[in-house]
């Protein structure tokens, strides 16, 4: 708890991105072997190479790692975050015009793209910050020869409240199967028809599985972050209470209730917005559709909590005018 526990949770962080960025480089690797790719050109040991380019890999993710906390303590907002929307923002001129190439209506396409990236995005906005709000009353109480309490207030509870990591880890669970496969190297007719209709990303067994692991993660995620029986003894101790709801379970049970009808509606929005640009994809016949819904999220995500965070510091020391 406090300062010491969330010093052990980066620490664990930062061990289990030192475990990840050796896994994936190592199967960086094996995929650059796969392609024929040698680099034992020098005459050297091969293992020599293979080394450098893990090693190289790796120290790679550390340095990124080491530079986002970086901007995290001395900067605003999330520093690894700041380096993901600054890496998309940089690549989306690209994105959009290798979304086009080998089409001939190309611009028709882009201005398509760029129109519903345009629809889209406020959308996002809205749903990003869209929240059920639960009303909570607290008893009078007397402390000394103080009346304490007797307010209401309310408790929050987001609509996209896992922000893009059900998408991220659905997408990383749905590309194994074909990512082992690559690198294993399996042939047959049997793998070569998972490879066309239920691992590649443009058929329709992937898309609606995709579709169901996002809704799967997003409710893990709410049910590991949001926590009804705690929340509710922590109403109790505090003399909280629910207008029309007892304390301790009825409390309880109406807060899982409401997250359960709030984390589906935040769950399909998710899906809907990830599995979006597969679909146009597919139906524009442009397997290249290099801008999806996940970038688009993490953008529009990263640039509120962004603007939240400047206005905080703005308050903070008294810059009113800038508000205004």
């Amino acid at each position: 708890e406090g300062e010491v526990g969330q010093t052990k949770i980066t620490q664990y962080s930062r061990y289990l991105t030192l475990a990840l960025a050796i896994l994936n480089s190592v199967g960086y690797l094996f995929l650059f072997k796969s392609f024929g790719i040698s680099f034992n050109g020098a005459g050297a040991p091969e293992i020599i190479f293979d080394l450098m380019i893990v090693g190289t890999l790796t120290a790679g993710a550390m340095l990124i790692m080491w530079i986002g906390e970086l901007i995290t303590q001395r900067g605003i907002g999330n520093g690894m975050s700041l380096i993901i929307f600054a890496n998309i923002m940089a690549g989306l001129p690209q994105a959009i015009f290798s979304s086009t190439e080998g089409n001939a209506g190309g611009i028709i396409t882009m201005v398509i793209i760029c129109a519903i990236i345009l629809l889209v995005i406020p959308l996002i906005v809205f749903l990003e910050r869209g929240q059920r709000r639960i009303p909570v009353s607290y008893a009078k109480r007397v402390v000394g020869r103080r009346m304490m309490g007797g307010q209401t207030t309310y408790l929050p509870i987001k609509v996209n409240m896992s922000g893009v990591l059900p998408i991220i880890f659905a997408q990383s669970i749905a590309s194994l199967p074909a990512t082992i496969v690559a690198f294993t190297g399996t042939s047959g007719s049997f793998w070569t028809w998972m490879n066309k209709y239920v691992f590649d990303t443009k058929s329709a067994v992937y898309i609606v599985c995709y579709f169901l692991l996002i809704i799967a993660f997003s409710y893990f995620y709410a049910t590991v972050q949001f926590n009804p029986i705690e929340i509710a003894n922590n109403l109790k101790k505090n003399g909280g209470f629910i207008p029309g709801f007892r304390p301790g379970k009825p409390t309880s049970d109406f807060i899982a209730k409401v997250l359960n009808k709030v984390t589906l509606f935040g769950a399909i929005y998710l899906g809907i917005v990830a599995i979006c640009p597969l679909i146009a994809g597919k139906l524009l016949g442009n397997s290249g559709l290099a801008i999806g819904g996940t970038s688009v999220i993490i953008v529009v995500g990263v640039a509120l909590e962004t603007v939240r965070a400047l206005e905080s510091q703005m308050m903070m020391r008294q810059y009113k005018g800038f508000l205004e």
